[in-house]
């Protein structure tokens, strides 16, 4: 299991400590030391779309206007800290964010 996302990001944190405690082996990738290439993040866009962008970050928000009316891939190619987090994969399975129901589907067994 991989969690894409912030080390600085509480969320992100809760999720991975939640996931370890139950017994999951969790990788963490820090998506500002190490960026998502072009085929991931096309990856997470086909399955997210414009919810893999969090426009209510202070990050969105301080984007130009070009970048506010560009793809989101550019968004957050320019700006890691824009991507909703955590993005979680579970085998072939992604969930976006640390929500109930992420939650009951990863804590579940």
């Amino acid at each position: 299991m991989i969690i894409y996302g912030l080390s600085t990001c509480a969320v992100c944190q809760r999720a991975r400590k939640d996931l370890e405690a139950s017994g999951k082996d969790v990788d963490f990738r820090d998506i500002r030391a190490e960026p998502l290439d072009e085929a991931e993040l096309g990856e997470l866009i086909v399955e997210f779309g414009d919810r893999l962008v969090d426009r209510s970050s202070n990050d969105y928000r301080a984007l130009n206007d070009w970048l506010k009316n560009s793809e989101a891939e550019a968004q957050i190619a320019a700006k890691p800290k824009v991507m909703t987090r955590p993005v979680i994969r579970d085998g072939d399975n992604l969930y976006l964010g640390w929500d109930e129901t992420v939650q009951s589907a990863l804590l579940a067994g």
